[in-house]
């Protein structure tokens, strides 16, 4: 099975990414994009993008991203900076791309844009591969 579907068949089968309406875009070996059009499900109650939406879809691209490699992770840290406000409507991807593979540990960088190009959010992941 190549890296794409294996990808596909994942993250179609994330209950938390479904939920949550994240779908994969693109996949390689150490990059993954996914997307979210921001509903108003979406929004925190001054009709922004909610902060935890675009948390919860970098940390899914992050994950996916560190998973690529065939083995599982979970999230161990994080640091994520909100740098611009996203609204209704607004077709947002995250592109997480793995900055280094350790022996128990994946460290994976991600940005967060609208479809106007605009940075939403930064951030990056450490995680630990389990198993």
């Amino acid at each position: 099975m190549s890296i794409a579907e294996d990808m596909a068949t994942y993250c179609s089968g994330h209950p938390f990414m479904n939920k949550n309406h994240i779908r994969l875009e693109a996949v390689e070996l150490d990059r993954v994009v996914t997307v979210m059009e921001a509903g108003p499900d979406s929004l925190n109650p001054y009709g922004f993008v909610h902060g935890g939406a675009l948390y919860t879809m970098a940390d899914c691209a992050c994950g996916a991203a560190a998973r690529t490699d065939g083995r599982k992770y979970v999230t161990l840290s994080s640091s994520f900076n909100f740098l611009h406000s996203g609204l209704e409507g607004d077709v947002i991807r995250a592109e997480a791309k793995v900055r280094r593979r350790g022996r128990t540990t994946c460290f994976v960088d991600v940005d967060l844009t609208n479809d106007r190009g605009d940075l939403l959010a930064s951030g990056n992941y450490t995680f630990f591969h389990i198993g």
